[in-house]
């Protein structure tokens, strides 16, 4: 073993057992994953940070787990982050392919649904969402509208926010 690889190994306790980590290669590991997953996440698309889809939910809680294990030492530290950087890179693979492909992209991402046209509020629609007329009445009121009397057409997006145009 050469020197600098000694020395992460000390630093970072790369073959130590999770319980043998010491307080101080916990930090570190955790200020490399911290630092390591922005780097990632700045490589990856910003719609994605702003206007999370289930398609992006899932990456999302995936990295979480993955990465906290490089964390903790219960899987090699270099591997898992190596890991991420790949649900990362297949995240964005899958979002281009949803660019070039509006079915894929639906299969992937999912599509709007119209809960309500012309002031008429589609019930089935609605019970789709698993929606009440409260969530509705309360979305509705969150984007100053008091009646959807007043809406030309509502949408509930991709994101699972309700845009609404008014009449």
């Amino acid at each position: 073993m050469d020197k600098a690889s000694h020395y992460v190994e000390l630093l970072l306790g790369l073959s130590a057992k999770p319980d043998d980590i010491t307080f101080g290669q916990i930090a570190l590991r955790a200020i490399l994953v911290y630092s390591a997953l922005i780097a990632f996440v700045r490589m990856g698309k910003k719609r994605s940070l702003g206007q999370a889809t289930p398609f992006d939910a899932v990456l999302i809680i995936l990295i979480g787990s993955i990465a906290s294990r490089a964390v903790s030492g219960t899987t090699p530290f270099f591997t898992t982050l190596f890991a991420v950087a790949m649900l990362i890179f297949l995240h964005f693979l899958m979002s281009y392919l949803s660019c070039l492909s509006m079915s894929f992209g639906s299969l992937i991402k999912g599509h709007p649904t119209v809960l309500i046209r012309d002031g008429r509020v589609n019930r089935q629609a609605l019970r789709a969402a698993h929606m009440s007329d409260d969530d509705l009445e309360e979305d509705l009121r969150k984007e100053g509208v008091g009646s959807p009397t007043e809406v030309g057409e509502a949408r509930l997006e991709r994101d699972g926010k309700l845009s609404v145009l008014r009449k």
